[in-house]
């Protein structure tokens, strides 16, 4: 399954230049997780409360292309990896369909005080 996600480059996205400033990807795919994980049905606010959240443990990036002011943007998510606690996923970027930057994206479930915990039900699901 791949999620996709949609959004427009602001002008504050990038540099002097003209061209998004490369911190900005990982804003970008952030958002697209967000929006993939409200998607499964989870509510991050609730499993903060119930004291999980989630962390990023690794971030394997390439950057393949610019893209500017006003581009419309794609970002696709697929699942790679679902264990007890850890997840990985794939994320690019798309313009005009072709990929301007990739990543592996490996998320962590963890307690309030950092320790490790079991990532939800929901996600856990996608393993099977």
């Amino acid at each position: 399954m791949t999620h996709s996600f949609d959004l427009l480059v602001n002008y504050e996205d990038t540099d002097m230049g003209g061209i998004v400033y490369h911190a900005n990807y990982l804003r970008y795919i952030e958002r697209a997780r967000s929006d993939w994980v409200r998607a499964l049905g989870v509510d991050q606010m609730k499993m903060r409360d119930e004291g999980v959240v989630f962390a990023v443990r690794k971030v394997d990036s390439d950057y393949l292309a610019p893209t500017r002011f006003e581009d419309a943007l794609t970002i696709e998510t697929q699942v790679v990896e679902v264990s007890g606690a850890r997840l990985t996923l794939d994320q690019v970027v798309l313009r005009d369909g072709r990929a301007v930057f990739t990543a592996q994206v490996v998320i962590v479930a963890i307690d309030l005080s950092g320790r490790p915990t079991r990532l939800p039900a929901e996600i856990r699901a996608l393993a099977g």
